[in-house]
């Protein structure tokens, strides 16, 4: 009759059973500390050395994509102040006696404004033309550019 105790060879384990663990992450792995304790444990450590580490390089990205992108969105070049309508600016101006400033005071615009006009620099704004065809009384857009304003009536 059994008394209780098993008879045979019994050993009892005392590892620890870990049910839950999480794995290690990416940047723990990565660490100088578990880089360092790879190395004094002997474990394979491998190193990569990046292209441009430390560098303010780039790697370099085709040109021609990004020029072909603008060429197709944006007009090929932007419509500047015609010859005909800066010497109509300058004649009226001059008939009047004003200076570049004066003009651009009259306007209610800065001086550069009417300077780049002038000069043919400008993109021309529908609304500072016809600022300056009121100021002026001078046609400056559309057909008959020059033309007084007090003569034809109007527009």
């Amino acid at each position: 009759m059994p008394t209780g105790r098993l008879s045979g060879n019994i050993t009892q384990d005392w590892e620890p059973v870990v049910l839950r663990r999480t794995k290690p992450k990416a940047a723990d792995l990565k660490s100088a500390k578990a880089v360092n304790q790879a190395l004094r444990s002997g474990a394979a450590v491998e190193t990569v050395r990046k292209s441009a580490a430390g560098t303010n390089k780039h790697a370099a990205a085709p040109a021609a994509p990004a020029r072909k992108l603008d060429e197709t969105t944006e007009p090929a070049a932007v419509e500047r102040v015609t010859a005909e309508v800066r010497a109509a600016i300058q004649r009226a101006r001059v008939a009047k006696g004003w200076s570049q400033a004066e003009l651009a005071k009259r306007i209610s615009e800065r001086a550069q404004v009417v300077q780049e006009y002038e000069s043919g620099r400008a993109a021309p704004a529908q609304a500072v033309l016809a600022k300056m065809e009121r100021a002026l009384e001078v046609k400056l857009r559309g057909r008959g550019v020059g033309a007084s304003l007090a003569a034809g009536g109007g527009k």
